[in-house]
């Protein structure tokens, strides 16, 4: 299928993106968005014959040099696409003669550009031509052009010109000295140097001529800087000439002699086909790692693996000491300049697809420590500080003044240099979860820990105590949201670097008890004291995080609710960024954000539903801050973060429409600036938007796991994920029921069925997730086992289910049911609510609606209705609201020395047992979150013993619902069952409360029980 994208000429199929109209107006954009690379190079989509005012360039990872006074950046390099063609005496350009036929195409699974056109030239001859290049996934320093000429309507001379063109300029300036040029056997070749670094660059070219009567031969041309194979050969009518051009490239940085390794690689190269092959090979490898399909949406198909591809050429494969640019390698924007975006935006993608890739990029940060460690000390602080713009040595390159269009006006300070130091938590937020991720532990305490502890050691310099508030602080920063200078007490910043002690104390534990020596070692490097963990504890207990606990909303920082509050509505329809409507000064006395601020905390601290995240904390965060977020124009970080959390939260319309922003950045230019590169951050952020937004993966200790809400339209979403050194196939159709619930609606059909059937095994599709159907295909429900229980039992742990065990929210439940029902317009009562006891929140609604059929949209929303009904109500419960006897159990057992757990499947446990007064008595919480499976699998009571760090054996489980009793009976647990015996009649003991219920005398029924089911 084909879909024709908006103004842009542009076509697209499942993996290829054809241009049917050359504008020049969009000239540098297409540039852009045609780039082609292979993880060491990136070369721009430019015309072989040149076109006027274009900006031609291939960058080499970690070819930086420095622009005197100013500042460093990526260098463009001598540019291999040159290629003359000739006609009759006109040369073939495009802003001369006529087109009368124009095709690009960028093929997606190869790598390939192609151009094909039909040319008439000022004097009326009429020519074929078309153009395919590509940089060889196979082997990172070979590059390869082919040049098909097709004389039309006349007989005549065709001059070709081979060459490359050494004065490659950045915008202006040169960073290239002469060194040497020649030709060789092979063909031609050049020496250069960057002025200031010093990095030397070897390339060589050889030239082939197919399809001529007879032979062409080719003459070599040395004029200085720009060494040329040229020929001059009679073309036929409807003959077509071959003209194949095949590049080496070296540099200093991988190998002392540049110019003889060129010559080298070159002498050994066969034809282009046979490079072409191999190209296709590498790509194919690729992909099947890191593909996503997209079924029932054209666009999308595409424009996925459109940022997909643009990332994948621009990682690093074989060096881990460069990162990806913000423009990746595709631009001159950000001069090439590494930031945050990389490990929070674009490596994941890596991490879970290409491992050994997101590991480099982190190697990259332990490399650049040093200059980390001279940009704190220049601060007068302690540890590593992480440049916010980073180049070769992790030194700061972030311009310090930026100079204004206006020749009269004002340069404007830079102070992200100084302000925005959230980086220095967010790189070991991906190196902690490349941990996760990967178990790699060899890395981890040789490169990954030095970054987190040294980094870590960095906050505790820069935090300032307030002995008013005794409070940590941090003052004078800027967040995420860069609208806002100099803030204190950003929420951002606070919470991740208070997360990022919490983690760094954890690693230095792991070190000590698994690598010693190497604790030592970094002991005495950092100076890492015992002191200094005292002082990282202090933090993290006593970091200032404004928020209001009753309405869970989030202060961006400390004075932004009482800021002006505009209506950013009022200022449509507009073409820029709020900044310039408003100006700096104004705007940093507004509450309008350039990206999510408060919104990007809660993202990365969705997944391990770390504080401050929960359902409501979201919403709230959501009512209040994205009406306020300049989305449009403000930064292309936050339309892909903001389409997973519209996701969330049952925003199904607004979630693809932010998504669709976010996609088309560049092939739709929307925001007028893809001239300056591809937004890479932004294609990161697509892929996590499909793969954690719309596919609703969830990270569990056994692996990924999928609760997909699919958009309206798609029809299918197939990826893979690597997780542990395992692969983890993933084909998700529209209207699949979630994982999380498929189990429990199977069992529920089986045990409201008269005579449940047997079945031998469970149906699954070939992705390893459960196939859906309608209704259900039953499995076999999990064993009620009799577990064989000691005569006298070793208790160490209880395991409580909350509603109806410790308080009744079932009365909460049904009122916001209720609620909804009515607001539907269907039949609810008391007794319709029975039956949803222990059942989960998405089981509960399909239950409640029967046969009715609702889409997947309205589904979410509905589920997020009834949640945000039972928040609300829940707001009122107190410690009054436990049930009989809870409490002096609770208290028994803890003064026993029995470990206490919680196991609900509600999403709300952490609120509800805040909300009760008892979180001084668990040690742990197994929730909605936990696991994968809910009840009756025994996931999560295995999950809450683990954390107990008890033996299942050693456990009893307090349930009320039948589907808990099974749970715990599978999981191998003592079963204490609460309320009538047609209900939890399957547990050990069956009492009607805890009222009156004495540890001893609970211990002497389970003592009994083995002995009298025997």
């Amino acid at each position: 299928m084909q879909t024709k994208g908006r103004s842009r000429h542009f076509i697209y199929t499942d993996w290829i993106l054809i241009e049917t109209q050359f504008d020049p107006e969009q000239l540098h954009s297409k540039e852009t968005v045609f780039t082609i690379g292979n993880g060491y190079l990136g070369t721009r989509g430019s015309f072989e014959e040149g076109y006027p005012h274009a900006s031609p360039a291939t960058f080499i990872h970690g070819v930086y040099d420095d622009v005197p006074v100013v500042y460093t950046e990526l260098v463009n390099c001598p540019d291999w696409l040159s290629l003359v063609v000739i006609v009759n005496g006109d040369r073939f350009r495009l802003d001369q003669g006529e087109v009368l036929r124009f095709d690009r195409q960028l093929d997606l699974r190869y790598g390939l550009l192609s151009r094909s056109l039909r040319w008439r030239s000022p004097s009326g001859n009429t020519i074929d031509i078309s153009f395919e290049r590509f940089a060889s996934l196979a082997d990172p320093h070979v590059l390869a052009l082919r040049c098909h000429l097709t004389p039309v309507d006349f007989d005549g001379l065709i001059e070709v010109q081979a060459s490359i063109n050494g004065y490659p300029e950045n915008q202006g300036f040169n960073h290239w000295d002469g060194l040497d040029q020649g030709k060789t056997d092979q063909g031609i070749w050049l020496q250069r140097s960057t002025r200031s670094s010093r990095i030397e660059l070897g390339m060589a070219a050889k030239v082939r001529i197919l399809g001529t009567e007879t032979e062409a031969s080719l003459q070599v041309n040395t004029a200085p800087g720009y060494p040329s194979l040229n020929t001059t050969f009679l073309a036929k009518a409807q003959q077509t000439v071959t003209v194949e051009k095949i590049v080496t490239v070296f540099t200093s940085r991988e190998i002392e002699t540049p110019v003889s390794a060129a010559q080298e690689k070159l002498a050994d190269l066969s034809d282009y086909a046979t490079l072409l092959k191999a190209n296709e090979h590498a790509w194919h490898e690729v992909w099947q790692q890191s593909d996503i399909l997209i079924e029932g949406d054209s666009t999308a198909a595409f424009a996925v693996r459109y940022n997909l591809f643009q990332l994948l050429i621009a990682a690093p494969q074989h060096d881990d000491k460069v990162s990806i640019p913000a423009k990746t390698l595709s631009g001159f924007g950000y001069r090439g300049h590494i930031f945050w975006d990389t490990e929070i935006f674009m490596q994941p993608l890596f991490l879970f697809t290409q491992p050994a890739i997101a590991r480099n990029l982190l190697s990259y940060r332990w490399h650049t420590l040093n200059g980390a460690r001279r940009k704190a000390a220049h601060y007068g602080y302690k540890g590593a500080m992480f440049a916010w713009e980073s180049a070769v040595t992790g030194d700061e390159v972030t311009p310090r003044w930026a100079i204004g269009s206006d020749f009269y006006g004002e340069d404007v300070r830079i102070w992200c240099r100084d302000q925005e130091i959230h980086i220095n938590a967010d790189i070991p937020y991906a190196i902690w979860n490349y941990w996760q991720a990967t178990g790699d532990d060899d890395w981890m305490q040789k490169r990954g820990a030095e970054v987190i502890l040294d980094a870590a050691i960095f906050w505790g310099s820069r935090v300032e105590f307030n002995p008013q508030r005794q409070k940590y602080e941090i003052r004078g920063v800027i967040g995420a949201d860069e609208y806002h200078e100099f803030v204190h007490n950003n929420a951002f910043t606070n919470r991740m670097a208070q997360w990022h002690l919490e983690k760094a104390i954890a690693v230095y534990d792991w070190l000590v008890e698994n690598f010693p020596e190497q604790a030592t070692e970094l002991e005495e490097k950092l100076k890492l004291t015992p002191e200094e963990r005292s002082h990282w504890q202090d933090i993290i207990a006593k970091i200032l995080f404004l928020y209001d606990p009753s309405t869970e909303l989030i202060e961006q920082f400390e004075g932004f609710f009482q800021l002006e509050d505009i209506n950013l509505a009022d200022y449509e329809p507009r073409d820029r960024s709020m900044q310039p409507l408003l100006g700096i000064e104004k705007i940093n006395k507004c509450q309008v954000l350039k990206q999510p601020d408060v919104l990007m905390l809660l993202y990365l601290m969705r997944e391990s539903a770390d504080f401050p995240y929960n359902e409501k904390a979201l919403q709230t965060s959501w009512d209040y801050y994205a009406p306020r977020t300049d989305i449009t124009y403000g930064s292309s970080l936050g339309p892909a973060v903001e389409a997973i959390l519209a996701s969330d939260l049952g925003k199904s319309t607004e979630a693809y429409e932010l998504f669709m922003r976010a996609l088309m950045v560049d092939l739709e230019d929307n925001r007028g600036n893809t001239s300056d590169g591809i937004h890479g951050a932004s294609a990161g952020g697509i892929w996590q938007a499909v793969i954690f937004g719309f596919g609703g993966i969830q990270l569990t200790e056994n692996g990924p796991v999928a609760n997909p809400h699919l958009p309206p339209g798609w029809t299918r979403l197939k990826f893979k994920l690597h997780w542990r050194g395992k692969w983890h196939d993933f084909d998700l159709h529209q209207g699949q029921v979630p994982q999380d619930i498929t189990r429990q609606l199977q069992y529920l059909q089986l045990s409201l069925s008269a005579n449940p059937p047997n079945f031998d095994s469970e149906v699954s599709d070939p992705s390893g997730l459960p196939a859906f159907s309608s209704p259900p295909v039953p499995i076999t429900p999990y064993p009620q086992r009799e577990p064989h229980l000691p005569h006298n039992p070793n208790i160490q742990g209880f395991i409580f289910d909350l509603d109806g065990v410790l308080t009744d929210t079932a009365e909460l439940h049904y009122l916001a049911w209720k609620k909804l029902a009515d607001e539907e317009g269907i039949p609810f009562n008391r007794e319709a609510n029975d039956a949803l006891r222990g059942v989960s929140r998405r089981a509960s609604l399909m239950l409640i609606l029967g046969d009715r059929r609702y889409s997947e949209a309205q589904i979410q929303e509905m589920m997020e209705r009834k949640n945000r009904y039972y928040v609300e109500l829940m707001q009122n419960m107190t410690a009054k609201d436990l049930l009989p006897g809870a409490i002096a159990l609770l208290d028994e057992l803890r003064q026993a020395g029995i470990k206490i757990g919680i196991g609900s499947a509600s999403k709300n446990a952490q609120t509800v047992i805040e909300r009760l007064g008892i979180a001084d008595k668990v040690d742990a919480i197994a929730d909605g979150y936990s696991v994968e499976q809910p009840k009756p699998a025994p996931d999560l009571f295995l999950y809450a013993a683990k954390q107990l760090g008890v033996e299942p054996g050693q456990c009893v489980v307090v349930e009320d619902a039948a589907a808990g009793v099974d749970a715990a009976l599978a999981a191998g647990m003592w079963a204490v069952g609460l309320g009538p015996a047609e209900r939890v009649g399957a547990a050990h003991v069956v009492l009607p409360s805890l009222e009156g219920i004495k540890w001893a005398d609970l211990r002497g029924k389970l003592s009994n029980i083995p002995r009298q089911k025997q």
